[in-house]
């Protein structure tokens, strides 16, 4: 009996340490613990991972707040990209996929289109792998998008939207909440381009979600139909068939209809970012919109903007960037308040097609997921990021797209 008993005591001492796992008692401010079920460090109310206790126990301890982030505040940014590994292949050739890295040197990375940018280079002469001239470099990435850019038929002209982009402001600014725009952003669009089917098609699609998170998407049939019909459009446009070609010639899709199957995964595929099964999509949030924690998360679409505050829902406060192109399609980062709830930087295109956006924010995430995407429009330098989302995938693994935007600076 007496040999049993520093086995309880173990197994004792063993559920206490796991308890703690679950609560932020004696760790508060601590490093993120991968191995937690919740965490307590600094940075968990932003990236929503904090223990039950974590306000209770931790708001009042003394310390320096953490820096803000310097790309664009996105909440559902992935917390593993935050704690993640090199983002090379130096040393790491033929390893055993892990999904907390940011990218992969495996014999699989260019079937799933997550190699490290320097797997051609530093993997591609090893057995097993293919030669480095599949993976996509920045050059080719910046031909194939000057090339979508020059053949975008649909793209808004000059007379067609007059925006009054009114006061702008500095990034440091952001966060003030304060209105300096009292006009609209819109002074005018030519709603006749929303009559060609590309745009037709993606107005249909943007009020089949609930916005909040932590409710489930139920789409009815028409609803469903109404997805098949957008990809069905875009990919009759020059836009699509010319990322498509592009992919082909990359080896990362055998057929057109492997590709549409696979946009249809990424974009439409349902994942939860709250507590309900299905509540959000790549296609909800980047282009829709939704509501987290009492803010604005998304929303990159100057349609669904001009939309909203067409219907007195969308209040513009002020911008912080604007592009140098002095055509259609422009960027432009803004601060605004949506029925209540406000956006401290939403970057979009402006006057671009939705067969446009589409195609370059599908492009990133197949060729540089979860890494800033540097692209060349007319020219210019822009960079769009993307990030995939872990915790669930479909296919092969295969990942949904978490979030897509244009960072307003490609510094």
């Amino acid at each position: 009996m007496k040999a049993c008993v520093p086995l309880i005591v173990a197994m004792l001492c063993g559920l206490t340490w796991a308890g703690n796992l679950e609560s932020c008692a004696s760790r508060c401010n601590e490093r993120f613990n991968r191995d937690a079920v919740c965490q307590c460090d600094r940075r968990c109310p932003q990236h929503d991972d904090c223990c039950d206790d974590y306000e209770h126990l931790c708001t009042d301890e003394e310390g320096p707040p953490e820096p803000k982030a310097l790309l664009d505040p996105e909440d559902e940014i992935p917390a593993s990209y935050l704690y993640s590994s090199p983002s090379s292949c130096q040393g790491r050739c033929r390893e055993t996929y892990d999904k907390h890295h940011p990218c992969h040197c495996n014999d699989r990375c260019l079937e799933f289109g997550n190699c490290c940018e320097d797997f051609g280079n530093l993997c591609g002469d090893h057995e097993g792998f293919s030669h480095s001239s599949d993976a996509i470099t920045k050059e080719e990435l910046k031909s194939i998008s000057e090339t979508i850019y020059r053949v975008d038929i649909n793209k808004a002209q000059k007379k067609d939207i007059v925006l009054n982009s009114q006061n702008q402001i500095s990034p440091a600014e952001t966060g003030n909440q304060v209105d300096r725009c009292p006009e609209p952003l819109f002074k005018y669009v030519n709603e006749k381009l929303f009559s060609k089917p590309t745009y037709a098609a993606f107005i249909n699609l943007l009020n089949n979600y609930q916005r909040a998170t932590g409710h489930g998407e139920h789409f009815s049939a028409q609803q469903l139909e109404e997805q098949v019909v957008f990809l069905r459009e875009v990919m009759k446009t020059a836009v699509m068939k010319e990322l498509y070609s592009f992919l082909r010639h990359q080896n990362r899709y055998g057929s057109q209809q492997e590709f549409v199957e696979d946009l249809k995964n990424m974009w439409f595929g349902l994942y939860s970012r709250g507590n309900e099964e299905g509540d959000s999509s790549g296609f909800e949030h980047v282009f829709s919109g939704e509501v987290k924690k009492g803010k604005v998360t998304g929303f990159h679409n100057w349609i669904r903007f001009y939309l909203q505050e067409k219907e007195g829902l969308l209040d513009y406060y002020s911008h912080n960037y604007d592009g140098p192109w002095d055509s259609y399609p422009d960027v432009l980062a803004m601060q605004f308040n949506w029925d209540g709830y406000y956006k401290e930087v939403g970057s979009v295109f402006i006057g671009s097609s939705p067969e446009f956006e589409f195609a370059l924010y599908s492009l990133c995430f197949i060729t540089r997921p979860g890494k800033k995407c540097h692209l060349s429009l007319g020219g210019y330098p822009l960079a769009i990021q993307t990030y995939t989302w872990d915790k669930t995938t479909y296919g092969n693994g295969k990942k949904y797209i978490a979030t897509a935007y244009v960072v307003s600076s490609t510094q």
